[in-house]
């Protein structure tokens, strides 16, 4: 599509949007199922409604350009959510894998969040005031969301400190208390 005003070129990015919510919407169970914290499986669930309501937002985004609801495929959301299921089948387990996974949530929150604030200054220079109000309620729901999984993992990786970290990392603290500091060597010259 050649894209030669800036009214079609909001509607691709609404496009965009819409598809990369849609994929979210497919995605979000998936982490929900691999989280091991209660906590975490239950962030992904609430924001799994959220997201339902988003799309609908978006459509009613569509409504105010007078456009048709109709994603393209989002190949940026495509990427994270690929990556989201890497994380999802790592063979990890509790609090590791729950942190692995909320770095995946937290990538896809800040690309979301860079989209939402690109799609609001162009309905701002366009003038449709009711796209505006719809884009800055989901930017502020991302923003929420993307809080709440930076306090997820601090909490995720406050109960991994606190239990001495990660097996490797024992075993690293383990080998460097067992070898011996090396010896200091004393330079020519009497220093």
């Amino acid at each position: 599509m050649t894209v030669n005003s800036l009214e079609t070129l909001f509607e691709e990015e609404i496009k965009d949007l819409y598809d990369a919510e849609k994929q979210l919407v497919k995605a979000l169970p998936k982490m929900a199922k691999a989280a091991s914290s209660e906590e975490l499986r239950s962030a992904f669930e609430e924001h799994l409604e959220i997201t339902r309501e988003q799309v609908k937002r978006l459509e009613e985004v569509f409504q105010s350009m007078g456009a048709k609801p109709k994603g393209k495929t989002c190949e940026g959301m495509k990427g994270l959510v690929a990556e989201g299921e890497e994380a999802i089948e790592k063979k990890m387990e509790g609090e590791l894998h729950d942190i692995l996974l909320t770095g995946a949530a937290k990538r896809v929150e800040h690309y979301e969040m860079g989209a939402y604030q690109s799609a609001i200054s162009m309905a701002e220079s366009l003038g449709n005031e009711a796209a505006v109000e719809l884009l800055r309620q989901t930017l502020s729901e991302e923003e929420e969301a993307d809080e709440k999984m930076e306090m997820l993992c601090s909490e995720i990786l406050r109960q991994v400190s606190s239990s001495g970290g990660s097996e490797a990392g024992e075993e690293r603290r383990s080998q460097r208390k067992a070898t011996p500091a090396p010896a200091k060597t004393r330079r020519a010259g009497g220093a």
